[in-house]
């Protein structure tokens, strides 16, 4: 085995016990902005301070939708539905060599973590058919939540994208 793929599979390992990424310079995650009736689920992150939607990192054995539906319930306990179509030759997953149509995301987008690691963020729309969150088992993912209607949004300090991504999502989704 060459010394990268080793330095690879070691990342992994290391990854799955204790470190938040999977790869060296840039990670896949996923951002869901959910949903429920006229209003729109904000959630205060642990280290950073700052409002954003609830979300987390791909993980190696999942697709976008998967790592959006797992994230939105180790942290809020919701059950979502991702808006969306994933367009494509119906019902031939079979013969298709297994290749699975995706809902694409709403917006993507790249940004540092730190001077040596990004984040490519693949950002989705949700409806959520309750408001009841959950408290998560997991102390890393215990964060203050709020669900927030436009008006209050107005209000609120955010940052560029996020304000951009709540309001076009409840622009969309509200009822």
């Amino acid at each position: 085995m060459i010394r990268a793929e080793m330095v690879q599979i070691v990342n992994v390992l290391i990854y799955k016990n204790s470190m938040p990424h999977i790869h060296d310079k840039i990670d896949f995650t996923v951002e869901v902005f959910i949903v429920h009736k006229n209003k729109l689920l904000l959630r205060m992150h642990d280290k950073h301070k700052i409002w954003l939607s609830v979300g987390g990192h791909i993980e190696l054995d999942e697709d976008p939708i998967q790592a959006a539906i797992r994230e939105v319930k180790e942290e809020v306990g919701l059950d979502i539905t991702i808006v969306g179509v994933a367009d494509g030759i119906k019902d031939q997953e079979e013969i298709n060599r297994g290749y699975k149509y995706l809902i694409p995301p709403r917006y993507m987008g790249r940004h540092p973590v730190s001077h040596t690691h990004e984040h490519i963020a693949l950002t989705y729309f949700a409806t959520a058919d309750s408001d009841a969150i959950t408290e998560p088992t997991s102390a890393h993912e215990k964060s203050e939540t709020r669900w927030v209607t436009k008006e209050e949004l107005a209000t609120m300090d955010l940052v560029p994208n996020i304000r951009f991504y709540a309001e076009e999502a409840l622009k969309e989704l509200a009822k």
